[in-house]
């Protein structure tokens, strides 16, 4: 019985220290989890740290699902601080822009903004890879990249005026495209941007590039392609547009005449009386020339002028516009 005994006694502790080193084994893996979530979160602040600093104001949204809990931050121009590093933050701009990290393509877009505004220089002989990678940001889904690369494209608008051209099309696109979309602050900052393409790159460049977009098949493209040009040709000048083309601008804005948007027929009319004006007042400042000249019936009346230069229904679709809305200026003068 004593030998029993004892064999119970020394037992007892091996399964105690067994149960014990059990309970450690169940501690230890909880511990490493809750490692894990610290770090996550930590990694979400910074994150949060880098889209939304403290500094520069600005509108702050929260993207919500989009997102999760991170906030951005988008900042207004003029409240854009300077680079502290230039040499350092130019030679990974471009590994920025590609990255597969939206937090991080957010920041470096707003980097090719700060480089725009306080140094264009050091920019531009990678600006044609940069305004690649800015298209592709355009395209992103996530709507925060996607504004702040709008907001980046109207920056680089404002600095590099007519330099961007060779490097414009798929981004004017874009930009027309984003422009119609149902989402109203993407909308907004898009229509921001291409003001200020039409009125940072000169005309007589920015006209042939809107040219094709009238003719795009998306309706809501044509409609904002539209208003771009009826803005772009009056900077042409009196003397710019004469050069361009009185007819073939007249015959580009009465062909938007009949177009399915109320946004590209009003362009359309606006247009038209911009040509209408500077017709009737080449006319009157070449006046003797065209007595001298009875050769150019296209120096004759603002009727005869169009009848000449467009099929019968689409001059009369013209004179119509014309007529009724400077008769409505008379009455309302």
């Amino acid at each position: 019985m004593s030998e029993k005994a004892l064999r119970d006694l020394n037992t007892i502790p091996g399964s105690e220290r067994k149960n014990e080193n059990s309970s450690k084994g169940s501690i230890a893996k909880p511990l490493v989890g809750n490692t894990n979530g610290n770090l996550e979160e930590g990694q979400k602040k910074n994150s949060s740290s880098l889209v939304s600093p403290p500094v520069n104001g600005g509108e702050i949204v929260n993207s919500g699902a989009e997102t999760g809990n991170t906030e951005v931050e988008y900042i207004d121009s003029e409240k854009l601080n300077d680079l502290e590093d230039v040499d350092t933050i130019l030679k990974t701009l471009l590994a920025g822009l590609d990255s597969k990290d939206w937090v991080l393509v957010c920041e470096a877009l707003n980097n090719v903004r700060r480089f725009s505004i306080f140094h264009k220089e050091a920019m531009l002989e990678m600006l044609g890879d940069v305004i690649s990678l800015v298209v592709k940001s355009l395209k992103n889904p996530r709507s925060a990249v996607c504004k702040t690369a709008i907001m980046t494209s109207a920056d680089i608008f404002s600095a590099y005026k007519d330099l961007i051209i060779e490097s414009l099309d798929p981004m004017l696109v874009q930009l027309l495209l984003k422009s119609s979309q149902d989402k109203r602050f993407v909308c907004e900052a898009a229509e921001k941007a291409l003001v200020e393409l039409t009125t940072s790159v000169s005309p007589i460049l920015l006209l042939p590039k809107l040219q094709p977009n009238l003719k795009h098949r998306n309706p809501r493209i044509r409609a904002k392609a539209s208003m771009c040009f009826c803005r772009s040709v009056p900077q042409l000048g009196v003397d710019g547009i004469k050069e361009y083309g009185i007819d073939k601008l007249i015959q580009i804005a009465a062909s938007q005449l009949s177009d399915q948007l109320p946004e590209s027929r009003e362009a359309a009319r606006s247009l038209l009386l911009e040509l209408q004006t500077v017709y009737q007042k080449s006319y009157d400042l070449s006046s003797i020339a065209v007595s001298e000249q009875p050769e150019k019936p296209e120096m004759g009346s603002w009727e005869n002028f169009c009848q000449s230069k467009l099929s019968p229904l689409s001059a009369q679709a013209v004179l119509r516009v014309t007529n009724i809305s400077r008769e409505a200026l008379v009455i309302g003068s």
